[in-house]
């Protein structure tokens, strides 16, 4: 048995709760794991690209990276949105070379070949004298497209489940949010030193660590309260918000409720009355990841930019909070003295079910890597 069956194998996913424990360290350090994941987990799974308000006009793209592919969604002439690999028929250069904006034509800068907004091949310059070449063969390869509330997702694999049976019974719950009336202000990325993982486990843990690593935050959470609601895919916690607590935070974070919602793999939402931020975590090495946070508000505090940077410093001491957390957490994952941990009943709900989703996925793509005659 090779080392990467070890370390699958090394988890059992059958265990309940009160008896499971988490996935072992070899997970979050060995580059073989980080390999399977981009082939198995992030290629088959629903990612979260962009807004839909970026493309909401013919002409309009926003482009990705998604487990190492060049990714571009276009809004066409005719209307539809259309997802392709961004990636030229010629040399392979990179067609769309910014982050999001508006053409009417889409030319690669390499040699200058065109493409349609729809994806198909309109001129390749000085291709005359080529023989058996069809440039109705060689437009820009499709990718699975879809959106949901005001996101944009796309899946590599060709194949697989739809969002909407991904998101499955998330969607009514995050509709009555009224996701609608909120506005996109503004986009932060951090680069954590842990692996991506770690990061979702620290979501994921129930608010145990938010009295010990975010007082500021738990001065206004009802930890008693706080309640782990999994899904098939997801992961609902949610908890009542108490009045009074530390004034920074209780000036922007109000409401009766907050809630916080885990798409699997990498995707969450955390809402507040009239607030609401997105984080995705994106693979950037065995050990070092980055989290990309997306602000919105409500009509009214959007007009706000003093509340906005209120708002928004708030989060960041949160979130570096969770770095130095998370950073610590990434090296004692390579110490000899640890190798798995034991979960808590009433707090890690949610990291359980994300530990055996992702046992599934590895273990089904290796299994299916197996099988293939070289």
């Amino acid at each position: 048995m090779n080392r990467l069956a070890e370390l699958l194998n090394a988890y059992d996913p059958h265990k309940p709760l009160a008896d499971a424990a988490t996935i072992p360290s070899g997970w979050y350090t060995d580059s073989s794991v980080a390999d399977l994941e981009r082939r198995a987990v992030f290629s088959a799974a629903w990612q979260m690209i962009g807004r839909v308000d970026d493309v909401r006009e013919p002409g309009q793209f926003i482009t990705a990276e998604i487990a190492g592919e060049p990714v571009a969604v276009v809004r066409g002439r005719d209307g539809v949105l259309r997802g392709f690999f961004n990636v030229c028929r010629h040399h392979a250069a990179a067609v769309l070379t910014q982050a999001c904006g508006t053409a009417s034509l889409l030319r690669c800068p390499y040699h200058g070949w065109t493409y349609t907004l729809e994806g198909a091949l309109k001129g390749a310059p000085e291709f005359e004298e080529v023989r058996g070449f069809e440039r109705s063969d060689n437009g820009l390869v499709p990718l699975a497209i879809d959106t949901w509330e005001p996101f944009v997702f796309v899946r590599l694999d060709a194949r697989g489940p739809t969002l909407a049976d991904c998101v499955g019974d998330l969607a009514p719950r995050v509709a009555k949010l009224n996701l609608p009336e909120l506005r996109f202000v503004a986009r932060r990325a951090y680069e954590v030193g842990c692996n991506w993982k770690v990061y979702v486990d620290n979501y994921l843990d129930g608010g145990y660590h938010v009295p010990h690593a975010h007082k500021s935050l738990g001065s206004v959470l009802d930890y008693q309260a706080y309640s782990i609601e999994n899904g098939p895919r997801f992961c609902q916690q949610s908890s009542p918000i108490e009045p009074g607590g530390d004034a920074a935070t209780a000036a922007v974070r109000g409401g009766r409720m907050a809630y916080y919602y885990w798409l699997y793999p990498n995707f969450m939402l955390n809402w507040y009355e009239g607030v609401m931020d997105t984080n995705l975590v994106v693979p950037r090495g065995v050990d070092r990841c980055e989290v990309v946070f997306d602000y919105y508000f409500a009509a009214a505090a959007a007009a706000d930019e003093s509340r906005i940077r209120q708002s928004i410093a708030v989060s960041e001491r949160v979130q570096e909070e969770d770095r130095l957390v998370c950073e610590s957490v990434q090296r004692g994952l390579r110490s000899r003295a640890y190798d798995v941990g034991r979960l808590s009943v009433r707090r890690e709900a949610g990291e359980h079910l994300f530990h055996r989703l992702l046992h599934a996925d590895l273990t089904a793509g290796l299994r299916a890597e197996d099988v293939i005659p070289w």
